[in-house]
Order: structure tokens, then C-alpha cells, then sequence
């Protein structure tokens, strides 16, 4: 309506005109050079192209003569601007020296693609209108003739001729003269000819259309030049016009412009063609490539050759009579926009997604990106995508891919003309791979096509024609003679695509023929000929038949033989079909001999071969043998060696008959086993020792709360904190993990003093951060660039080394233990009453000491010596120290009484996070661990059962005494903690390595592992009435049918004491089976631990019924342990003892509080934590987002709001409104938030960007890819394809997983390694 009243269309091109003022001589446009202003400026007139957009959206349904005369107005203002661009930016050959300053290109580009749709859709109006379309195609015409009326004024005419044709045409260098990209109107006027085509105008009015007046030289002039530029660009011809050049070839054939830029330059080329003699064409573009005298005159090539000319002429020729074949190639075989070829737009569609997956398979995006899209932004793909390709769905990473089906591959085209020239060699690689593995000859056939329409349908006669015949048969005729001429094998490979598509296009016209038509297209006929008279050059058949066997050409030979066999196949029907015999030829038999001989030849070559290679098998093993002979003693040694480090690696105990036991005085014993290992530094190996030097394996300690019940608890006096007793609730605790690289000490010293060096010299140049942090300690592993903090030493078992008194006689039941060891202890409280206070008087010195009744066998003036070597006892306080460095958030002190805790602490916490892992994956304990946590977790043990020889042995004995005390209680110790308040696998870890302190200086003949036995029982007693005193009682229905074993007689037995002790504030009695099945349940966690730990620490070999996943494994579990099955049995089997122990335990006030309802405490077992649930859908995430206002800035919109994948916690991220100070340093909401919920790490999701976040500490941190996948598998970081997202529950899985197992700082350095720029980002202000 508005075109009709308004005459808008004129009004918007007049008004746009006017704007581009600038034109040089010939009225086209010329831009000044693209400054920001201009750029401004532009952008603003290029609005007025979208307004056009708009007029034209709508396409007309049906048409009145007003319309139409208003839509022609409009349409001729569009050709004077068309007008004005044909021809722009026309560039010249630099020639001698580079071009100074790059030329203006980009404007120009710019308004060629803003108007790409508008010309689409103006020929799309055209088309909806017969009477319209004629019209405008005159019009255009007119323009084109108008723009190209000096075509041949002022330039020489010239005759060409080869093989008795001749014709006329000008003398044109695309190398010297001016040249130009944009030819708009040339463009316009191709795809309106399309569109005669077919709306099939041109058939049912031939009269209108000006079509006679054409002169297809002038239409194929322009774009013909084009094609040639690039060309010679690719040739190199034009390496001195600069970059400029470069883009301006790359948007031609882009993605973005080729649609009316490229395209449409083949099909005016293809539209001049089928309008002339196709040998006229052949010589015009002989003479435009500037190859018309190689052709032309014979034996010119080899002159060539053999005069020794410039090594650059003779490479730039062969890449243009290539370039020149591949546009014959394009020409006859690019028919599928509809009205070239019978076809319809989505056959067009399906041929450039073949195209584009025969590289490799593709994401849905990447597919996307490759296709042209219409005005609507569409590509079409969705409608055809199933016909051709198969969706194979992401893993846990990676994107959704699109294969291309088996039975598409046919449609391959080598020479397909959007391909690049890197696309064309991968895809040519892959297919030949595909066929490979298919075991099918490598051969790559042209496709077959579908017919030409009839306005174009003359276009195939070019294959036939006498300059094509010439051409084939000159470069076949220097492949033949390979080594007189200059030619390539890319060149040869093109011939035989074209004498392949020949072929096929025959075969099609003889199976589509019908009775009384006779097949002009003899193809086979002329190739069959030999030359002419002066040189009698052979036929091309039987050079393609000389080719076959020449070794040179072992790549083509498979092309060959196809050519062969076709042409075979179609003088049979020939011959069938006609009566008019063909020329016989004996090539039949002749390729069928020549594959015989093939077969023959590889054949014999396959037989030499197998020959050979037995012939080198026996020398080899004849060899072997005499090796072994001569060095028999060598060889008893490894095999032994083999044996005993098969035994450790196996696990497979020597002990295989008896039950294993990992504790206590029947503690299974294993024969020591030998350890070499290598340094990856110096590539030493050596043997783990106590005397030798230290190696050491690289470690990274961190504090974290991924198993924590609370995470609102803080320390505040780190200085001040004791952190003896860790509270159920674990809620900060110090994780060690390792890469499992082994180095010597001095090694790793040198390399890391290297890297502080470097660090040191890299901050004086640029003040960036790194991956890694020198200053807090930090370096990556030499081998794995894993992030590492410190070092552990690699030790022996270290009990074996402090055991060596064993005498296993008699061994005190757990109450005379107890009461030994509660008289050591008040020994040693009064000595070191002693030590403090200054002896005033001597006499009442000596009577306290006769006072101190000292137990039997106690020596506390005695000291150890310590048995490790200065490097190992060095690496023990490094690790120590460091652990008590991150652990605690203080400045390192070797001798603080805090570090050997700290050590404990680290070993139980780790080897706690391990068994969660397991158990929540329903893994073995012992099934097959990953060697690097395997080895991490071995040493951690080791080392901290070895600590206790680098600390001071008072401040041990003392840490023992508490730790004691809070399970048997003496006067001195009133402030310990209540059982509730306790975690007790760190109790037991402490009391545990913390025992030889004071066993060192017994020599009653009580052993460690007695100790180790009642320390176990004691610790399992107290974690019993532990799960009691807590258990929550729901009733169930099925408890009275179950008959009361022992146990749970036992435990009813158990929880009647506790309820007498407690003053029966305890809940009222539950059935046994209830309370064995808390029982049984809760206690599980905590004998794994156990095991996993008493493993590690004394080396016994798992039980192999608890290598394998499934039953509870309680009873095996018991039986390594070294507890009766029926564990109320430790109560009862020390009757007098426990009944004391359970009333101090009953009577303390904190459980007096719990009991009464005035206080929580941790139930058991304790559940696994895990990251929070997120929705399904991603939009309901969007919709909490948009709701979430900054909390600091009175409701505004927070911009980029942030979710804590730990606890749920919405965020401002990235604003200063929500920063806050931490340590004297401004950061970020995200980065707070890492301190109170995570210890420094944190898992973030950004909900506008759909990204997920991994922070940890300041300076580090990365991006990781979302769980939200779209339907095509892909993820959308940025949310820029907007596709709607859903969760993936595997890849969410796989972050949890990084969290349990402490991987986040692994991941974010892996990734910061990988990618600098990460390092760049100030992670601390999100």
C-alpha cells in the first residue's frame, strides 16, 4: 500500500542517493577512508536499507496495474544506486613494489551486504509477476548496456584460433588493467535470468524478451574478469596489493556475500555460455586467464619447460590452467539453483549440507554458521537435515553432532564450488578414508546431476566441444611425457573429474533417450580418436589407458580405472541400442589384462614381504636367546624382582590362605616389600629408605568444606584456635591431594627455586598474574602441570621401623591397658609439674619422686633416636608445615604445638572425603583406586604416622593426654569437649599417631599394635553410644515380625544402661532390630575410613571380598578389623570399664542439653553432601534471576546475578554495589561468598551468560562449560542462539564430582594454563 500511495520504494533509494555523494568520474560511488565518523555516519544511512527491508517483507498476493508501475519506479531508482556500485573500488596489479598504503574497501562491502537481502528479495517480487519480471529484465539490460557502452571503444581488437575455430574479441590483461569486484547489476540481471528460466517466461513468451539483442561476450565479459582475479590472487600474481585485496576476495566467496556475489557470477557466465559457440567461449577464457599461448601452440609447454625460466611463472601457470579447469568444472556442474538444473530450493539446500558434513561431522551451530540465510534469518536446514544426516548425541562433553548418512556420500562432489580450498583437501581426505574403511577403491567419481533446464541445456556441448578436447588431451599428453613438461597433479586430477563428468553425462543422456532422438553428445566417440595429422598425437582413451599403470600416478589410478570402466559400460549400451557400430577399441581386454597383472604383481610383492618379515623374526629371537644365555644371573634376579612387585601391585597378599588382619597384635605380617622409584627430574631411580636421600611426591594441600554440616561456623583467632578435637559437623577441614609425580628432594628444591627466580624476573616486566602463586608456595608439577603447594615424602611403614621391640606373650586385656596408661600419663603430668616449677629444695624433689610410683617398665627420662635421614626428617617438616600453613590461614612456624594436629587432621579428612566418593558411586573400598590417589593416600598416612618424630615429644605426649582424656576421664582435663562434640575417626587418627610418643618410652613389653587394638575398641565403643544417644527412633511396621537375635538383644541390653545412666531423658525403648540397624548403619563410614586407613598405615593387604562392589560387607569389614561381629560384644567382654566410661560419657552436661531438646547434634551416618537441585527447564532459572534486585542498592535490577551451586545463594556479581573488603583488598560478591561457603573455592552459575564459574582464591579462576545443553546437544554461553535449554543430569554429575574430589583448583590451573587469557581477568571483582 505504501509503494502504491506513497511511492516509498523511490522515495527511500532518491533519499539514500543523495546521501553518497562522493563519486569519481564515471558516477560510481567512492568512499573516503572508514574513520570512526565515517563509520557513524554510514551506519546511519544504512538504516534507510532496512526501512527498504521492511517495504518488501510483505510480498504481494496479488498485483494491479498501479502496483506494478510504482514497484518499476522503485525498481529503476534501485539500478541507478546498483548503477553506481558496478564497477567500485576498481584495484590494479602492483607491480616491482608493495602498495604503500592499503586501499579503502570495507564501505563498500559494507553496503554490498546490507543490500544482499534487498536484491534477493527484489527479484523475489519479480518473480511473483509475469509482466513485471519482462519488464524489469529489459530495464536491467538497458542499465548493464548503458554501464558497459565503452566495452570495446579504445581497445585492439584481436583474433584468436585453435583447432580450426576462430573468433574475435579484444585484448583485456586482468593483470594490467583496472578490475573490479562489485558488479551489482551484471549480478541482477543473472538472477533475473534465472527466473525466466524458471517461471519458464522465456518459453511462452520468447517474443517480449529482448533475448537475440544479447551479446553473450559483453554479459561474460565483467564477471569473468572477477573470476580470473581470483585466480591469479590464489596464483600469488597479486601478493603486492596487500591485505585489502585479500578480504575483499575472502567476503566474495563468503558465506555472508556469495549468494549475490559469486553465485551469481558462475550463473552469467553459465547464461553467456549457452548463448555461444563453446569453443569461442573456451578461447576467451584461454586469453583472459592469459593462457592461450600454452594451449595454442603446440609444444609450447615443453619449450616452456626447457627454457629455464622464473620457478614462480612456471607455479603461477599451473595454478591457472588449474583454476581455469575447476571453473569448467563449476560451469557444467553446478545446476542446483532452480532454473539452471530441474531442481527445487530444498534439493539446493541438501546439497550444501552434504557438502559441509563430508569435512566432518558438525554441531548443529557450526552448521548453521555455513549455510546462507534468507531475509527471515532462516536457512531452511531444519526440513531436510533428517533426509541426509544422522544426530548422535554429546557424552560428557562435547556438543550433539550431525553425521552425514552412508548413502548420501554418492552426491559427493570434489570440486564443489563453496568449498574452500582447505575444506576441499579435508573432505577429499575424509571421503577417501570412509572408502578405506568401507575397503570400496578410492576413487572419488564426479556425481550424477540433474538436467539442465532448456535455456541453459547447451551448457554441456562445452565437454564436447574440439578447444575442451584439445585442452584434455595437451595435459594428458604432458602427464604421459611426466618429465618434459611443467604440470601438477592437481591439474590432471581436474582433467579426469571432467572426463568423468563427460562420461556421465552421456550415460544419462543415452538412458533418458528416446526412440526417433538421436544422442548428440558422443563424448565417447571423440575421445576415442587420435589427434590430428601433423603430430598424430594418440587418443585421450589410450593415454588414460598408458596412465593406468604409471607409478608415479599410484593416487589417480583408481579415477582412471573408473573412467575406463564406464566408458566400457557405455559403448555397450551404444552398441546395444544402435545399429551404427562404434570404433571398437581393445580396451576391455586391455584393462582387464592390466588388472591381472596388478593382482599378479601385488601378489608376488605380498609374499616377499611376508618372507622378509620372518626371516627378521628369527634373527631376533635367535638373538634374544644367545642375550639370555650370557646374562642368566641378571635374569634370576628380575624374575624375583617381577614376582615381589607383581605381589605389591596386585594386592594378591602372600598370606592368601589365612584371614587378613590389619591390626593388632595378630596382625596379619607381610614380608617387606622393596620400592624403586624414578625421579622425574634427573630420571634416577632409587630405592625408598629410611637412611637414603628423601623423594618426595608433589601435593596440593587446600581447606575445604565439601563434606561440611555447617558452613556458617568461622574461626575467628586463627592464631588462637585449638584445633584438637574436629567437631562432627567437619566444617572446615584440610584436604591433601596429589598428581602422583615422584621427585628427589633436592630436585624438586632446585626446580622450584628455579621457578621463584623466573616469577621473580617476569613481575619486574609485567604485572600479570599466573596460573600458580610463588609466594604462597605454589608451582605446577615438571610432568603434568597439575597445581601443587608442597611436597610429601615418600617413607616406608613407619610402625615397622618404631615396632622393633615386639614381644607378643602376654598382652593386657583393654582395662589393665587403660589403667596403664592412665598411670603413664599422671607420671608424665607430674615430671613435667617438675620441669615448670624451679626445684627450690632438693629434699622435697626426691620425696615427690618416691611419691610418683613409676609403672613398671616406664622410662620417661628415655629418648628416641630418630632414624630417618636429615632430607627425609627436612621433607617431614616442609609438609608439615605447609599443612599447617593452609590448614590454619597463619604464617608457617615449624614449632608450633599446632602442626603435628594439623597433620592428623589433614590424613583423616582426606582419607574421609575418598570414602564418601566411593561409597556415593557404590565403588569398592579397595576395588581398583586411581594409582594417583592410591599413592596420595598411602604416603599421607605414612608421613603423618612419621610426623610425630620431627615435633617435639612433650607437646605429642601432651596432645595424646587430651585426646585420651576426653575418652577416659582424669581430674586435670575439666573443658574438653562432650562425646557429641567429637568426630571420631579424627580422634582415632590422633590417638592412634600420635601413641608412640608414649609407647617409645614403655618397655613393659606392651606392644604398638595392642595399643593400636584398644585405642580402636575404645574409639568404636564411644562412636557406638555415639549413634545411640543421637539415632532418631521412627517406628516401622515390619520391626515385630523380625525374632530377636543376639545383637539385638545386645543392644537393647546397651540402650537400657544409657537410658538408666541418662536419667531416662532418652527417648523410649525401640524394638532391638531398630536399634541394630541404626547401629550397623551408622558405624558403616566410619569402619570404612578405618580400614582404609589401618590399610595404609600398617600395609596389610585388603580381605579380596572387599575388592568387589556389592554387599555391605559388614562382616568382612568386622574380621579386618579385628572387632567381633556383634560389636556390643566390646561392652560386654570389658564390663566393669565400660559401664564407667559410658556414665562419664552420660553425665556430661552438653548431652544432659540434647537430650532435653536445648541444643542439635550430628546424627549418623552423616548424608553425603551434594551441589543444589536445579530446575529442569533454564527459563525458570532466567525467571528467579530477573526477579532477584541487588541487596544494596534498593531493589535495582542486579545485572549480572550469580547462583552458588553449593548452597543456592542468589549473588550481584560484578558490581561494585556488592563489593565488599576481605583481607584488606576489595572483592567482588562471588569472591566473599568462596570464604564463607567453600574455604576460597566456589562453583558459580552466571545466569545471564549461562556459564559456570570456578573460583578459588583471588587470583584464580575459570570458566567451565553449563549443564544446560539444547536440543541439538549444544551449549550457549552468552545465550546468543537462544535455543531453549534443558538440564543434562551426567554433565551437572560430572561438576559435582570435580567438587567431592577437590579437583575445582586442578581444573581452573589446567585451564589457565591453556588459555592465557584467562590469567588476564581480575577474578577477585566478580
Amino acid at each position: 500500500m505504501l509503494i502504491t500511495e506513497e511511492n516509498l520504494m523511490t522515495i527511500i533509494i532518491k533519499t539514500f542517493m543523495d546521501h553518497l555523494r562522493h563519486r569519481d568520474a564515471q558516477g560510481r560511488f567512492q568512499f573516503e577512508r572508514y574513520t570512526a565518523l565515517q563509520a557513524f555516519k554510514f551506519r546511519r544511512v544504512q538504516s534507510l536499507i532496512l526501512d527498504l527491508k521492511y517495504v518488501l517483507i510483505s510480498k504481494p498476493t496479488e498485483w494491479s496495474d498501479d502496483l506494478r508501475q510504482k514497484f518499476l519506479e522503485g525498481f529503476d531508482a534501485f539500478l541507478e544506486l546498483l548503477k553506481c556500485m558496478q564497477g567500485m573500488d576498481p584495484i590494479t596489479r602492483q607491480v616491482g613494489q608493495h602498495i604503500e598504503m592499503e586501499p579503502e574497501w570495507e564501505a563498500a562491502f559494507t553496503l554490498q551486504m546490507k543490500l544482499t537481502h534487498v536484491i534477493s528479495m527484489m527479484q523475489d517480487w519479480c518473480a511473483l509477476d509475469e509482466k513485471v519480471l519482462i519488464e524489469a529484465y529489459k530495464k536491467c539490460l538497458a542499465v548493464l548496456m548503458q554501464c558497459h557502452g565503452g566495452f570495446t571503444d579504445g581497445e585492439q581488437p584481436i583474433t584468436l584460433s585453435i583447432c580450426g575455430h576462430s573468433v574475435e574479441t579484444i585484448r583485456y590483461c586482468v593483470s594490467q588493467e583496472k578490475v573490479s569486484i562489485h558488479l551489482p547489476v551484471s549480478r541482477l540481471l543473472a538472477g533475473l535470468h534465472v527466473l525466466l528460466s524458471k517461471s519458464e517466461v522465456a518459453y511462452k513468451f520468447p517474443e517480449l524478451l529482448p533475448l537475440s539483442e544479447l551479446s553473450p561476450p559483453m554479459l561474460i565479459e565483467h564477471p569473468l574478469r572477477c573470476l580470473v582475479l581470483c585466480a591469479q590472487v590464489h596464483a600469488g600474481m597479486w601478493r603486492r596489493n596487500g591485505f585489502s585485496l585479500v578480504n575483499q576476495i575472502y567476503y566474495y566467496h563468503n558465506v555472508k556475500c556469495r549468494r549475490e556475489m559469486f553465485d551469481k557470477d558462475i550463473v552469467m557466465l553459465q547464461t553467456g555460455v549457452s548463448m555461444m559457440d563453446p569453443n569461442h567461449f573456451l578461447m576467451i577464457m584461454l586469453s583472459r586467464f592469459e593462457l592461450y599461448q600454452i594451449f595454442s601452440t603446440p609444444d609450447y609447454g615443453k619449450r616452456f619447460s626447457s627454457e629455464i625460466t622464473h620457478k614462480d611463472v612456471v607455479q603461477q601457470n599451473n595454478t591457472l590452467i588449474e583454476e581455469m579447469l575447476y571453473l569448467i568444472i563449476m560451469l557444467v556442474g553446478e545446476r542446483f539453483s532452480p532454473g539452471v538444473g530441474q531442481v527445487n530450493a530444498t534439493d539446493e539446500i541438501k546439497r550444501e549440507i552434504i557438502h559441509q558434513l563430508s569435512i566432518k561431522p558438525m554441531a548443529h551451530s557450526e552448521l548453521v554458521k555455513s549455510l546462507p540465510e534468507d531475509e527471515n534469518k532462516e536457512t531452511g536446514m531444519e526440513s531436510v537435515i533428517e533426509a541426509v544426516a544422522h544426530f548422535k548425541k554429546p557424552g560428557l562433553t562435547g556438543r550433539g553432532m550431525y553425521e552425514l548418512k552412508p548413502e548420501c556420500a554418492k552426491d559427493f562432489n570434489l570440486y564443489f564450488y563453496h568449498f574452500s580450498r582447505a575444506e576441499q583437501s579435508k573432505a577429499e581426505e575424509a571421503q577417501r578414508k570412509l572408502k578405506r574403511q568401507n575397503r570400496e577403491d578410492t576413487a572419488l567419481p564426479p556425481p550424477v546431476l540433474p538436467p539442465f533446464c532448456p535455456l541453459f541445456a547447451s551448457l554441456v556441448n562445452i565437454l564436447q566441444s574440439d578447444v575442451m578436447l584439445c585442452i584434455m588431451r595437451t595435459v594428458l599428453q604432458w602427464a604421459v611425457e611426466h618429465n618434459g613438461y611443467a604440470w601438477s597433479e592437481s591439474m590432471l586430477q581436474r582433467v579426469l573429474h571432467l572426463i568423468g563428468m563427460a562420461l556421465q553425462e552421456e550415460k544419462q543422456h543415452l538412458d533418458s533417450v528416446t526412440e526417433e532422438h538421436v544422442v548428440t553428445f558422443t563424448f565417447t566417440q571423440k575421445i576415442s580418436k587420435p589427434g590430428e595429422a601433423p603430430n598424430n598425437s594418440p587418443s585421450i582413451l589410450a593415454m588414460l589407458e598408458t596412465l593406468q599403470n604409471a607409478p608415479y600416478l599410484d593416487v589417480h589410478k583408481d579415477m582412471i580405472r573408473w573412467i575406463l570402466k564406464t566408458f566400457n559400460t557405455i559403448k555397450k549400451i551404444r552398441e546395444s541400442s544402435s545399429a551404427s557400430p562404434v570404433a571398437e577399441t581393445e580396451g576391455t581386454i586391455m584393462e582387464e589384462s592390466s588388472r591381472d597383472k596388478d593382482k599378479a604383481e601385488r601378489k608376488r610383492k605380498a609374499e616377499i614381504a611376508r618372507l622378509r618379515r620372518e626371516k627378521i623374526m628369527a634373527q631376533m629371537s635367535e638373538m634374544q636367546r644367545h642375550f639370555i644365555d650370557e646374562n642368566k644371573e641378571l635374569f634370576q634376579q628380575t624374575l624375583e624382582l617381577d614376582a615381589s612387585t607383581s605381589a605389591v601391585l596386585d594386592n594378591s597378599p602372600v598370606v592368601s590362605d589365612m584371614a587378613l588382619t590389619a591390626l593388632g597384635p595378630a596382625q596379619t605380617q607381610v614380608p617387606e616389600q622393596r620400592q624403586f622409584v624414578t625421579c622425574i627430574l634427573c630420571q634416577e631411580e632409587q630405592e625408598v629408605k629410611v637412611e637414603s636421600k628423601a623423594m618426595v611426591l608433589a601435593a596440593f594441600v587446600q581447606r575445604s568444606t565439601v563434606l561440611s554440616k555447617n558452613r556458617s561456623k568461622f574461626i575467628q583467632d586463627p592464631e588462637k584456635y585449638d584445633p584438637l578435637f574436629m567437631h562432627p559437623d567437619l566444617s572446615c577441614g584440610t584436604h591433601t591431594g596429589s598428581c602422583g609425580h615422584i621427585m628427589h628432594a633436592h630436585c624438586w628444591q632446585r626446580y622450584f627455586d628455579s621457578v621463584q627466580a623466573k616469577e621473580q624476573r617476569r613481575q619486574q616486566r609485567l604485572r600479570l598474574h599466573t596460573s600458580y602463586d610463588v609466594e604462597n608456595g605454589e608451582f605446577l608439577c615438571p610432568l603434568c602441570e597439575c597445581l601443587s603447594n608442597t611436597v610429601i615424602p615418600l617413607l616406608l611403614p613407619p610402625r615397622n621401623i618404631f615396632n622393633s621391640r615386639l614381644n607378643i606373650s602376654d598382652q593386657p586385656k583393654l582395662t589393665q591397658w587403660i589403667r596403664t596408661i592412665s598411670q603413664q600419663i599422671k607420671a608424665l603430668q607430674v615430671l613435667r609439674k617438675e620441669e615448670s616449677t624451679p626445684n627450690t629444695a632438693s629434699s622435697k624433689n626426691s620425696e615427690n619422686m618416691d611419691e610418683l610410683q613409676l609403672p613398671e617398665g616406664f622410662r620417661p627420662d628415655f629418648h628416641p633416636k630418630n632414624p630417618y635421614s636429615e632430607s627425609i626428617k627436612e621433607m617431614l617438616t616442609t609438609f608439615g608445615t605447609a599443612t599447617y600453613k593452609v590448614g590454619l590461614k597463619v604464617h608457617p612456624n615449624e614449632e608450633d604445638p599446632r602442626v603435628p594436629i594439623m597433620c592428623w587432621g589433614s590424613c583423616a579428612y582426606t582419607i574421609q572425603s575418598v570414602e564418601r566418593i566411593l561409597s556415593d558411586e557404590d565403588k569398592p573400598l579397595f576395588g581398583p583406586l586411581p594409582c594417583r590417589l592410591d599413592d596420595c593416600l598411602r604416603s599421607l598416612t605414612r608421613f603423618a604416622a612419621a610426623h610425630w618424630t620431627v615435633a617435639s615429644l612433650s607437646v605429642v605426649q601432651g596432645h595424646f593426654r587430651k585426646l585420651f582424656a576426653s575418652l577416659v576421664p582424669d581430674d586435670n582435663h575439666g573443658d574438653l569437649p562432650c562425646i557429641l562434640d567429637i568426630d571420631m575417626f579424627h580422634l582415632l587418627v590422633g590417638l592412634v599417631l600420635a601413641s608412640p610418643a608414649l609407647q617409645c618410652q614403655d618397655f613393659s613389653g606392651i606392644s604398638l599394635g595392642t595399643g593400636d587394638l584398644h585405642i580402636f575398641h575404645l574409639v568404636t565403643m564411644a562412636h557406638i553410644v555415639q549413634i545411640l544417644l543421637t539415632s532418631c527412633t521412627e517406628e516401622n511396621g515390619m520391626d515385630q515380625e523380625n525374632p530377636a537375635g543376639e545383637e539385638e538383644l545386645a543392644v537393647l541390653a546397651l540402650y537400657k544402661t544409657l537410658q538408666q545412666y541418662t536419667g531416662s531423658s532418652l527417648k523410649e525403648t525401640p524394638s532391638g532390630w531398630h536399634l541394630w540397624r541404626n547401629v550397623r548403619n551408622g558405624i558403616m563410614p566410619f569402619l570404612k575410613c578405618s580400614a582404609l586407613f589401618f590399610h595404609y598405615l600398617n600395609g596389610v593387604p585388603s580381605p579380596p571380598e572387599i575388592q568387589v562392589s556389592g554387599t555391605s560387607h559388614f562382616e568382612h569389614l568386622c574380621n579386618y578389623l579385628s572387632l567381633p561381629n556383634n560389636l556390643i560384644c566390646l561392652f560386654q567382654e570389658n564390663n566393669e570399664i565400660t559401664k564407667l566410661l559410658i556414665e562419664s560419657w552420660c553425665h556430661n552436661i552438653e548431652v544432659k542439653r540434647y537430650l532435653e531438646g536445648e541444643r542439635d547434634a550430628i546424627s549418623y551416618p552423616r548424608e553425603s553432601n551434594k551441589l543444589i537441585d536445579l530446575p529442569e527447564d533454564y527459563s525458570s532459572l532466567i525467571n528467579q534471576a530477573s526477579n532477584f534486585s541487588c541487596p544494596k542498592s534498593g531493589g535495582d535490577k542486579s545485572r549480572a546475578p550469580t547462583l552458588c551451586l553449593v548452597c543456592g545463594t542468589l549473588l550481584c556479581s560484578q558490581s561494585y554495589c556488592c563489593q565488599t573488603e576481605l583481607e584488606g583488598e576489595d572483592v567482588g560478591a562471588c569472591t566473599a561468598h568462596t570464604y564463607s561457603c567453600g574455604s576460597g573455592v566456589g562453583i558459580f552459575l552466571r545466569v545471564r551468560e549461562c556459564q559456570v564459574l570456578f573460583l578459588a582464591g583471588k587470583t584464580k579462576g575459570c570458566f567451565y562449560s553449563p549443564p544446560y545443553l539444547d536440543d541439538y546437544g549444544e551449549t550457549d554461553q552468552g545465550l546468543r542462539r537462544g535455543n531453549p535449554l534443558h538440564l543434562c543430569k551426567e554433565r551437572f554429575k560430572k561438576i559435582q564430582k570435580l567438587w567431592h574430589q577437590h579437583s575445582i583448583t586442578e581444573e581452573i590451573g589446567h585451564a589457565q594454563e591453556a588459555n592465557q587469557t584467562l590469567v588476564g581477568i581480575d577474578w577477585q571483582h566478580l
